[in-house]
């Protein structure tokens, strides 16, 4: 009995332990999945803050032309090219314009060859084409594009697509130039066909390097299934959105002689995109969303091929009509005559002073509902191509990206139920596993382009939807690295990019940034509290991020009693390139809007500008950033910058002499060419000094 008793206690002990031991290791575990879902979340938010930031600078800066375009201030010939080109001739002209009959394909070709109406064979091909790294030829590229053309002009505005016993159709998101997710989509899914329908829901261009080639096989098939596959426009398919985003330079990277004409056919194909399409008469896509007042028969009517997606609310602005407040909803009285300029004053002139005062009240009237018919659609189609869902009730104007709105469950219970729908499915959005509902699974946020800020970063994803009309989504990752990679591995790769792009900004912003901590530190002691560090930095950043927690990733320097000393935090980052230190942080800063403006500039496309063109360059940045830099400044720079003393600037060399780099980045770089196998990466992540 005793060595029973004995013998119970024993297994009785061992018993807490092996609790205790587990609910240590329960406890341990939910601690290190709470970290690496909270510095999963912060790396995303990092992400995706600078992203949107980048956007709303491009649309300031694309407004800024508009306005100083329509002013005739400054610019006169140098920037008025980009709103007046695509309107060199008429519909009618635009064949014999870009005539590819003259271009020969030389017998040394081996990619593939088309002829025109396109076969299911060829299409096929073009995609084995691309998949095996061929280029087509630009006379095959233009004939593409042309027909392409022909054919989008006789489509509406809104698709109107059906489903049957035998048909689900497949619906993508964004691709963003990614053709590993398109193929792999394909390969999951099958080829576009009668039998399985296709509907891209915008944004195929810009960031990724293949976005030629994804357009080129989504026009190849729909030429071939002109009712199976339909494709829905973007707010990347604009060609000033190209400017800044990559697709323009890969275009005249790819195509070095013809890539100036096909680039100008894509500006008008991009126009005649439709806008929207709707599923059964229940289900609603469209690339970003809806406002409160969203019409589907205003929609319907606009002249969609007119309106760039980018100049809507700059031209609302300049012609005196109200853009939408916080309150949201259409401008709220039509145009007086004084908002309409000179429209009525025009018809009038001296021999004809005694013109009828109630003609001209009535023909006022009139210009007066046309423009304002006009105004209403231009906000329609911004918010189409701009918009993203909220949480809370309402709708205002989307301050972070620039354009379109935010809006909220309400606005979709009142849209849905005003138009007998049920569902809305967008895109616009990364999304980390490739999708997301909200608003009561009202909206369906689809996103395609997985591994999109960096390997790892997010799934893609694409949706089925058949005559039941639920939606049925499968999520993919194209990467064949992300299966080497534990989530651990995964969330660190993801992070430590997210931090060089932080740092990065982190130094474009220095000036701002020191008199931020200057205000706390009234003694020039050179150091501040941590509380004061975070304060001082997102007062200047407005990224909204957990500033306190990063500050071990992105300070390096530390004092006995935990305060930063922020001078030498600056010290840690180096810069290498032109010693022009009054025009440094100020290039740094804005060298996307600095680039874009180069490329505008540059109205031959040659990748060279000359002095005066870069002088003036220089100019335009300084209007749009209302600040002065003298010709001194800019001369020295230009003298720095062309170094075979040619008279002309290269514009890829200028932007790649400018490179901001810190120790830590540059550590993480060197470190990378070792990264191909999930051993490195551990060997890596053990390392203390990353």
């Amino acid at each position: 009995m005793g060595c029973g008793v004995s013998k119970s206690n024993q297994f009785h002990k061992h018993s807490r332990k092996a609790i205790r031991a587990a609910v240590l290791i329960q406890r341990w575990y939910r601690q290190y999945v709470a970290r690496t879902e909270m510095r999963r979340r912060y790396t995303w938010h990092i992400f995706q803050s600078i992203e949107y930031s980048g956007e709303q600078n491009h649309l300031i800066l694309h407004f800024s032309f508009c306005s100083l375009e329509n002013r005739v201030y400054l610019a006169g010939n140098l920037i008025s090219h980009i709103f007046r080109e695509n309107d060199v001739c008429w519909d009618t002209e635009w064949e014999r314009y870009f005539c590819y009959k003259n271009i020969e394909v030389p017998e040394v070709y081996s990619g593939p060859h088309l002829t025109f109406p396109l076969t299911v064979e060829q299409a096929v091909g073009l995609l084995e084409a691309f998949r095996n790294k061929k280029q087509l030829h630009s006379r095959y590229v233009l004939e593409l594009l042309l027909e392409t053309w022909k054919l989008l002009r006789l489509l509406p505005n809104i698709n109107r697509i059906s489903t049957c016993q035998s048909k689900e159709v497949t619906i993508c998101g964004d691709l963003h130039g990614q053709l590993e997710d398109l193929l792999l989509i394909f390969y999951k899914n099958g080829t576009p066909s009668l039998e399985k329908p296709y509907l891209f829901n915008g944004d195929f261009v810009d960031r990724g390097k293949d976005s030629i080639e994804i357009l080129l096989i989504l026009f190849s098939f729909m030429l071939v299934y002109p009712c199976d596959v339909y494709l829905n426009r973007g707010n990347h398919e604009d060609h000033i959105i190209n400017l800044r985003y990559g697709f323009t330079k890969e275009v005249l990277t790819k195509y070095k002689i013809h890539g100036k004409r096909i680039l100008k056919l894509l500006q008008k194909i991009f126009s005649w995109l439709p806008l929207a399409s709707v599923i059964d008469q229940k289900v609603l896509v469209l690339h970003g969303g809806i406002s409160d007042s969203t019409d589907l028969g205003v929609l319907a009517k606009a002249n969609r091929h007119n309106v760039r997606n980018t100049h809507a609310r700059t031209w609302i602005t300049n012609c005196g009509a109200p853009v939408r407040s916080s309150s949201a909803g259409p401008p709220s009285r039509t145009p007086s005559p004084s908002d309409r300029g000179t429209a009525s004053t025009t018809a009038r002139s001296v021999n004809n002073s005694h013109i009828d005062v109630s003609f001209q009240l009535q023909t006022s009237f009139y210009v007066g509902i046309i423009f304002y018919k006009c105004v209403c659609a231009c906000l329609q189609i911004l918010d189409v191509l701009w918009s993203d869902p909220m949480n809370q009730d309402g709708c205002m104007p989307n301050e972070v990206r620039g354009g379109g709105c935010y809006w909220g469950p309400d606005i979709t219970e009142d849209f849905l139920n005003r138009n007998n729908m049920q569902l809305i499915i967008r895109s616009h959005e990364c999304k980390q596993e490739g999708y997301e509902f909200c608003h009561n699974r009202k909206v369906l946020t689809l996103f395609s382009a997985s591994n999109y800020y960096d390997v790892g970063s997010n799934r893609g994803a694409y949706v089925k939807l058949g005559p039941d009309l639920v939606p049925y989504v499968i999520q993919y990752q194209a990467s064949s690295m992300t299966r080497e990679l534990t989530a651990r591995q995964s969330v660190g790769r993801t992070e430590r990019s997210a931090l060089k792009v932080l740092r990065e900004q982190l130094f474009a912003h220095k000036s701002d940034l020191l008199c931020a901590f200057k205000k706390f530190d009234s003694k020039n002691t050179g150091l501040v509290s941590l509380n004061d560090w975070a304060s001082a930095v997102e007062s200047v950043m407005h990224l909204n991020l957990p500033w306190r927690t990063l500050r071990c990733q992105l300070v390096a320097c530390k004092t006995a009693d935990g305060t930063i000393d922020y001078c030498d935090w600056f010290n840690e980052l180096a810069i290498k390139g032109p010693n022009t230190d009054s025009l440094l942080e100020t290039l740094y800063r804005h060298r996307s809007t600095l680039e874009t403006i180069f490329r505008i500039v540059d109205t031959d496309n040659s990748g060279f500008i000359s002095m005066e063109d870069f002088r003036q360059t220089w100019k335009l940045l300084s209007v749009y950033l209302k600040m002065e830099i003298t010709d001194e400044d800019i001369c020295n720079l230009a003298v720095t910058i062309d170094s075979n003393q040619d008279g002309s600037i290269d514009i890829d060399e200028f932007m790649e002499a400018f490179r901001l780099t810190d120790k830590k980045s540059r550590l993480e770089r060197g470190r990378s060419m070792f990264m191909g196998t999930a051993s490195d990466l551990t060997k890596l992540e053990d390392d203390p000094s990353v």
